[in-house]
């Protein structure tokens, strides 16, 4: 019992430097998204020719999203996995050639047929003729893209099976870098469209760059990729069974989004798809540094779990990371909220984004960051779901989070404008989010509903508290200082550091689990160094 114990102390202990490392490299290649916005902003500001990018890079998401690298990686370390439980390493291997082939050869098919239809696609938009006409340029442009994240969406699954975490969070690095250096060239150029089409340029010339980074690490796991077509397999057709209804439970979430930005260009085709493109972007940044990574760290260690029928070790683990997505995201939500205008004004408000396009886009901020910490538990209970193979569950209730979220959007938008959109976003999470959890308790067991609802209301009322900090110390400085560009960086970032340390000081103080296990890790890493 003891050395069982042990393994799974040692498992967690694991997971949690995997998930502190993936974190730290995910919040380089976030805060260099963050970059490329802000630049991106400056080029194009909130105009025709920088919406018109937004509409034309969600149409091939989509399709990504629901065919190409998280639903495949999802569908496919479990089944992965269980060949490595087992031992059988050269099946396992032969079963990843044999789906990396399979899905190239598909996602080039649906590429060119994409590349084909992309008017009719985009015709659905309340685009004009030249914004219309330059979102079909682009659309076709950013296609391709959908082969290259297949590709880099099965290897990063195959390793993240070995618990190799690392290079592949390092990999959109690259990626945020290569489109850097294409709108860096887009200063020489005058006029916006050319600007955007230059976007479009560097995010296709980023994703090659992306999908090349992983892959030296393939090296030393037992096995290769090679040129494959053994659908007879059991395990292959295993994979390609639970493709569909993982990639519509995992691609539903995308495709509410376009369907958000195909009914913001009734609000507004102009301004709304790129005010709630811009609040998006900022939403996910601790959306991707925190849940993302404690989603993809234990997806793996579930599916093992699972293969190894241990569920009361699933059980800790789910319990385990819903405490921590919330300990991490209610804070930042609260933050968001109170400092969404301050932030926006910081980032984007110069070059061809004026004063007037921030207040919108802050509201939207806004209604986003309401459902932070909510999106962030889904993530991780949809992983759950695939761990267990009960993958028509998660899509039945993404597809109900998708017609609730799309009819909530249509009836807020006219009253509420742009922000009724992702408030539309934030209301769908708050009803999905309890049904998820029930279902998922019928399947596994009793969760420990008491100790998570005990965390959430200590983490609520502390994350209150860091919001009347920031606000409070922003507040004071901003009266003094002004609104400079060095001015906005002190005031803001001495109210986001304050209100963190205090709220983490507070729950170190109060021995809250989750903030020494936060503590222990950064000693660990000062030890290791």
């Amino acid at each position: 019992m003891a050395n069982a114990e042990d393994a799974v102390g040692r498992s967690a202990r694991s997971r949690s430097v995997s998930t502190v490392l993936f974190s730290a490299a995910t919040t380089v290649s976030r805060i260099l998204g963050l970059a490329r916005e802000v630049v991106s902003a400056q080029l194009l500001g909130v105009s025709g020719p920088a919406s018109a990018f937004v509409v034309a890079n969600n149409v091939p998401n989509t399709v990504r999203s629901l065919v190409a690298d998280s639903a495949l990686g999802a569908s496919f370390v479990p089944v992965f996995n269980d060949l490595l439980e087992k031992g059988e390493r050269e099946r396992a291997w032969r079963v990843a050639s044999s789906a990396l082939t399979l899905a190239t050869i598909a996602l080039t098919a649906i590429t060119l047929v994409g590349i084909v239809l992309a008017r009719p696609l985009l015709s659905i938009a309340n685009l004009d003729g030249a914004q219309l006409d330059l979102a079909v340029q682009m659309t076709r442009i950013l296609f391709p893209i959908l082969i290259l994240l297949g590709i880099s969406g099965l290897v990063q699954a195959i390793l993240n099976s070995f618990d190799e975490f690392v290079l592949p969070a390092i990999a959109p690095v690259f990626w945020n870098v290569a489109i850097i250096g294409f709108l860096l060239v887009a200063f020489t150029v005058d006029d916006l469209e050319q600007r955007a089409i230059l976007l479009a340029v560097g995010t296709l010339v980023g994703t090659i760059v992306q999908m090349l980074v992983p892959l030296p690490a393939l090296r030393g796991k037992g096995g290769t990729l090679r040129l494959a077509f053994d659908i007879s397999d059991p395990a292959v057709r295993r994979i390609l069974y639970l493709l569909v209804p993982v990639a519509l439970g995992l691609g539903l979430s995308n495709v509410s989004l376009t369907i958000s930005t195909y009914i913001a260009t009734y609000v507004d085709s102009a301004y709304a798809p790129r005010a709630i493109d811009a609040a998006f972007r900022i939403y996910m940044l601790p959306q991707g540094i925190f849940s993302v990574a404690v989603s993809t760290v234990m997806f793996p260690s579930l599916a093992r779990a699972v293969a190894a029928g241990d569920f009361a070790r699933y059980r800790s683990s789910l319990g385990d990371g819903t405490r921590l997505i919330i300990f991490l995201l209610l804070p930042a939500s609260a933050v968001m909220c109170v400092l969404a205008t301050p932030i926006i004004q910081l980032l984007f408000q110069r070059g061809a984004w004026t004063p007037e396009q921030t207040p919108g886009v802050a509201e939207a901020l806004i209604a986003f960051a309401l459902g932070l910490a909510l999106n962030g538990v889904i993530l991780l209970l949809y992983r759950c779901f695939f761990a267990l193979q009960h993958v028509w569950a998660a899509t039945g209730i993404a597809l109900a989070n998708l017609i609730v979220g799309a009819g909530l959007s249509l009836l807020l938008y006219g009253p509420c404008g742009v922000w009724g959109i992702p408030l539309a976003n934030s209301i769908a999470n708050a009803i999905v989010l309890p049904l998820m959890w029930v279902v998922l308790s019928r399947r596994v067991g009793h969760l420990d509903n008491r100790r998570v609802l005990v965390s959430t209301a200590r983490v609520l009322l502390l994350s209150l508290l860091a919001a009347g900090i920031a606000y409070g110390l922003w507040w004071g400085l901003h009266a003094r200082l002004g609104a400079s560009l060095p001015a906005q960086l002190i005031e803001v970032g001495v109210a986001v550091a304050g209100a963190g340390a205090a709220y983490l000081g507070v729950q170190l103080w109060l021995g809250v689990d989750e903030a020494q296990r936060i503590l222990r890790l950064f000693r660990r890493q000062r030890t290791t160094e």
